[in-house]
């Protein structure tokens, strides 16, 4: 599991560097039409740029949520679950160093985004591991619960 976190984590930080290196902010770079870009975006709130002025907040509870997952992850036991776990917990990792390490300063930095999809909001691949993660942790949890009720 810890390669997982750390795998993501680092994945996250290397396309946001090369985007940091090849990106204008706030200058869109057509990959196809304008459905898929890259658009270099610095985020101080939550998704969606919600809480803009909360960057301390969303960095104590970032900070919180990896070192909480780290210790439930050694109770589970169901590989699907530990995988969707993982995926959540690096992208946190992720956005999390940034918030740490980013312009404007130590725990108030803001987040990378670079990824625009459709007109929906710019993302990141933290962003992006933490959606697959919820998604294969809530499918897990209701095969399992559904594979429960047919062995009853």
């Amino acid at each position: 599991m810890a390669v997982i976190i750390l795998a993501v984590a680092a994945i996250d930080q290397a396309t946001k560097a090369l985007m940091l290196a090849w990106l204008e902010p706030g200058v869109p770079f057509p990959v196809i039409g304008d459905w898929f870009r890259f658009l270099l975006l610095f985020n101080p709130g939550a998704a969606f740029s919600m809480g803009e002025n909360s960057t301390w907040l969303f960095t104590t509870i970032q900070l919180l949520f990896v070192v909480g997952i780290s210790v439930a992850a050694r109770r589970i036991h169901d590989r699907g679950q530990a995988f969707g776990l993982a995926l959540i917990a690096g992208g946190a990792l992720g956005n999390l160093i940034d918030r740490l390490f980013r312009e404007p300063g130590f725990w108030f930095g803001h987040v990378v985004d670079f990824i625009s999809v459709g007109g929906f909001a710019v993302f990141n691949v933290a962003d992006a591991a933490i959606t697959v993660g919820v998604v294969v942790f809530v499918l897990v949890l209701f095969l399992e619960e559904r594979k429960a009720k047919v062995a009853a």
